[in-house]
């Protein structure tokens, strides 16, 4: 799955309030849910659900920069992140971006939870996972790459199974696990990481 511009896939203009998206997201989810249109709509489901995250986030992360007054600083020549698009180098922010690596491919985008940080962004590229814990001070991201991943897999919630949660056990023995995922999005992360 590759990163798109979050806007265009939901049908909405970039600076559509959150009612319209949420509008625009809940149309599309009735149209391609999985019980209704099988492994086409699981996979069109996954898409739908990175572009609403991306553009929840790139509007909750341009609220919070929109009430900061700090130094104007001047533009590099070429900003970080700058062969991806531009919804995702707002929703990924500056930490996130300062820790890819040039031209590194950002395929998937969410908010997750953690034991560490019931706020945490995840970012899936195609060689590792990253993760921005939120609330941290000092030390906010980690990263795993695929190929320190021993295994993978994803489970829904109980008692509702509207969220799934990604576990993951990295080759040295460590445990991971990312909660409060959307289904589709929990399946499409284990896939790309088997799929390395």
């Amino acid at each position: 799955m590759h990163a798109v511009d979050p806007y265009a896939l939901l049908g909405v203009s970039p600076g559509a309030g959150e009612r319209e998206l949420a509008k625009a997201y809940k149309q599309l989810a009735k149209q391609w849910h999985p019980d209704r249109v099988g492994e086409e709509g699981a996979r069109r489901m996954a898409e739908i659900n990175q572009a609403y995250e991306l553009a929840r986030l790139e509007r909750r992360r341009g609220a919070v920069r929109g009430r900061r007054n700090g130094p104007v600083l001047r533009r590099r020549r070429h900003p970080p992140g700058a062969w991806l698009r531009e919804p995702v180098r707002r929703a990924l922010g500056r930490e996130l971006l300062d820790a890819l690596r040039e031209g590194e491919p950002v395929r998937i985008v969410t908010g997750a939870e953690t034991w560490a940080s019931p706020q945490t962004l995840l970012v899936v590229t195609d060689r590792r996972l990253l993760w921005l814990l939120d609330d941290a001070v000092t030390g906010r991201v980690r990263s795993l790459r695929f190929d320190a991943i021993a295994h993978v897999e994803e489970r829904l919630r109980r008692p509702l199974r509207r969220a799934a949660v990604l576990r993951i056990r990295a080759a040295n023995g460590r445990r991971y696990a990312f909660a409060g995922l959307r289904p589709e999005t929990a399946s499409a992360v284990a896939r790309l990481v088997r799929g390395h």
